[in-house]
């Protein structure tokens, strides 16, 4: 085995190497992809921001028990749309950084272009999906007037906004990945937990 072999995982090329390509688990670069850094920088912060706040709730929660007076109803309420918020705004992040739960067995499959025009499918899917849901959302806010949350008084359109803006990320993230591997292919896994194996790369039969 050559020793530029053994530098790298088997089916990762080298940083190095002319076939290294960009894949739907990257950014694009130029203006689009420090426009998209900026946007995940954002959804990335609302979502850090809710899981803050649910942690201090939650221990506000627990420490009421040991209390004498009476607990604090709106705890729990905005805990739970803290939830509601930290899953939908950051589904967009994970759509472009290949993090959502995915079964790979199509992926060891032949020939390549049908496990392409599959991921191509499957993001085209979760575009149609995020677009429907999305839909949803504007007309829930639309439709929800003068409504508000029973403890905080919070308005139900504020509550349906952060997950408007998370599905519309997720559609749009969805469209951008199913062009960059209808241009580019599947790349290889980037998840430090994953079996770093290239999806039909020539360099995988090569090394077996």
């Amino acid at each position: 085995m050559a020793p530029s072999e053994s530098a790298s995982p088997v089916g990762v090329p080298p940083p190095d190497a002319p076939d290294a390509r960009p894949g739907p688990g990257t950014e694009p670069g130029g203006a689009l992809g420090r426009v998209v850094r900026a946007i995940t920088g954002i959804e990335l912060g609302v979502a850090a921001l809710a899981t803050a706040m649910i942690f201090v709730l939650v221990l506000v929660q627990a420490f009421q028990r040991y209390l004498p007076v009476d607990g604090w109803t709106w705890t729990g309420e905005l805990s739970r749309y803290g939830l509601v918020w930290l899953t939908f705004v950051a589904a967009g992040v994970l759509v472009t950084r290949d993090g959502h739960i995915a079964l790979q067995v199509v992926d060891t499959l032949r020939p390549a272009w049908l496990v392409r025009a599959v991921h191509v499918l499957a993001h085209l899917v979760v575009a149609a999906t995020g677009a429907g849901f999305a839909w949803a959302c504007w007309t829930l806010i639309q439709e929800s007037g003068n409504l508000t949350t029973p403890s905080l008084q919070i308005p139900m359109s504020f509550v349906y906004a952060l997950p408007l803006v998370g599905f519309v990320s997720t559609a749009v993230r969805s469209l951008l990945a199913a062009v960059l591997v209808l241009r580019y292919g599947i790349p290889a896994s980037r998840e430090r937990d994953a079996l770093p194996v290239s999806v039909n790369g020539p360099e995988q039969g090569a090394r077996a």
